[in-house]
């Protein structure tokens, strides 16, 4: 990609880019200190994707981060620790499920609109997830249970980064395009989590939009426009989001205009309905790297089939 101010030159001609998808062509005349200037626009499907973003979203959990290991084993471990039984890691792990989509259908955001502060939010969840999963603690063992595991999820311990994720954002940021992350996740993410994994901002990321935060969570569009209005702006077509769930990532952002990709790091059921929808679904940022830059011809971000669930 050539500068601004780079000039290229061919016998009598030399051209230089005036601005996005146009080139001006300075033509030598009789008069050296009059050329003929002509400016030609390249036609958009010329175009790499690349060349017509100016900000990249990306979501966070399961596209830039994974857990190490399985939910469950946390929080049977945080029990354990203390002298207590605990149910099985897969029953652990589903009843944490349904406690936490009942808490978000309760106090979306992190109690964000209840104004709940977000560590009582997660208390009410973890202590809600044991009793589901059939274990019920006296006051004072569940404190130390649910320390160990507060704890836990607001340092980098239960996370590992995927290889290309800080590679990925770099080069964006390096070809002048602002990088976002937009995620449901509380302010941990912002202050510890993702400092602590060396995502941080103002090197990885230019801005974030976090649930806990902002108070609006996918699939609500609105973060999507927030996101939009924190990069100063940018036009939705201007703009692309990457994330890995067809309902909370995709259709969102495709519903405000943004282009959209998913990524299929494990190798969901789901991919292969992803892509017969028309969705641009990629198993890893290198390969979402090369799609920017190859341009593919179909419509990026494919057709704009709105899916409530996955």
């Amino acid at each position: 990609m050539l500068a601004s101010t780079e000039v290229v030159a061919s016998s009598s001609l030399s051209f230089c880019p005036a601005e996005q998808g146009i080139w001006c062509c300075y033509k030598s005349t009789q008069e050296p200190s009059d050329p003929l200037l002509l400016c030609l626009r390249a036609s958009p499907a010329a175009m790499s994707l690349l060349s017509r973003l100016r900000l990249v979203t990306v979501d966070v959990t399961g596209t830039l981060i994974a857990y190490r290991g399985q939910l469950g084993d946390y929080y049977c471990t945080a029990a354990r620790s203390a002298g207590l039984p605990c149910p099985g890691y897969a029953r652990m792990h589903q009843a944490f499920k349904a406690a936490y989509a009942d808490m978000t259908a309760k106090h979306p955001c992190f109690g964000h609109a209840s104004r709940m502060p977000d560590h009582r939010w997660w208390r009410t969840c973890v202590r809600d997830s044991f009793l589901r999963a059939g274990h019920e603690y006296d006051d004072a063992t569940f404190e130390r249970i649910f320390g160990q595991i507060y704890a836990a999820f607001g340092s980098p311990a239960p996370y590992s980064v995927f290889p290309d994720a800080r590679p990925f954002l770099r080069w964006l940021r390096g070809e002048g395009i602002m990088a976002g992350v937009v995620t449901n996740a509380d302010c941990r993410y912002r202050d510890v989590v993702l400092p602590a994994l060396g995502l941080n901002q103002g090197s990885e990321w230019d801005f974030g939009v976090f649930s806990g935060v902002a108070g609006v969570e996918k699939p609500d569009r609105r973060i999507y426009e927030m996101a939009l209005e924190a990069a100063g702006g940018v036009a939705p077509e201007e703009a692309l989001h990457i994330g890995d769930s067809m309902s909370k990532d995709y259709a969102p952002a495709r519903a405000v205009g943004m282009h959209a990709l998913l990524l299929d790091r494990f190798g969901t059921a789901d991919a292969e309905r992803w892509r017969r929808s028309g969705a641009v679904v990629l198993p890893d940022l290198v390969s979402a790297r090369e799609w920017l830059i190859r341009d593919p011809p179909a419509a990026h971000g494919g057709t704009d089939n709105a899916w409530a669930e996955e």
